[in-house]
């Protein structure tokens, strides 16, 4: 149960998926502006991660690597995502339709987003177990969340503060998203 709490805290933490992997960085800087959208695309992410993690495992040890067929776990992995992004597509245009809009281009582009694939390959090798696999990536997943909801609201009250003009926008945000990834190095003990 210790390892299980360490390995969560890791990867909330230590090994953030965003700010320590640099993994899913343009959702990061493009959805974070508003805390309500950061929110809605943090907790799509963790559906999406935590699923395909946990698939794409399964799929993996139980077919890939039984058939021989390893050189297929990129392929298999992108249609679990692409085809678990569909579904929640879905399901937020009909939930909420203004989360729907305000996301816009970039709920479809979880598909694409390295932090989603990046778990996947991650957890879908030999040294994780399912229960393994399922807490890292569901940890990580939360960690991005974490991450995406605290740089919204500092995005937020930046926004509405005194910035120098050539300041303004996504340089701001730039030297602020350095800055996270600092504090969290200190986590891992790197500075």
């Amino acid at each position: 149960m210790k390892e299980i709490l360490t390995l969560a805290f890791s990867a909330i933490l230590i090994q953030n998926v965003v700010l320590s992997r640099f993994l899913g960085i343009c959702p990061f800087m493009g959805v974070s502006s508003k805390r309500s959208s950061a929110v809605g695309m943090g907790l799509s992410v963790v559906f999406v991660i935590t699923l395909s993690s946990v698939i794409s495992w399964i799929l993996y040890n139980y077919i890939l690597v039984a058939f021989e067929m390893i050189y297929m776990k990129t392929i298999i992995f992108i249609l679990v995502i692409a085809s678990l992004v569909q579904i929640i597509e879905m399901f937020v245009k009909k939930v909420s339709p203004a989360l729907y809009k305000s996301l816009g281009i970039y709920l479809p582009l979880i598909t694409t987003n390295c932090a989603v694939l990046g778990m996947a390959t991650i957890v879908g090798s030999d040294e994780y177990t399912l229960l393994t696999a399922f807490v890292f990536s569901f940890a990580s997943a939360i960690g991005f969340l974490l991450v995406m909801y605290i740089f919204s609201t500092l995005r937020e009250r930046i926004d509405n503060g005194n910035v120098p003009r050539a300041f303004k926008g996504v340089p701001i945000a730039l030297i602020t998203a350095g800055i996270m990834a600092m504090v969290f190095a200190k986590f891992a003990g790197v500075i």
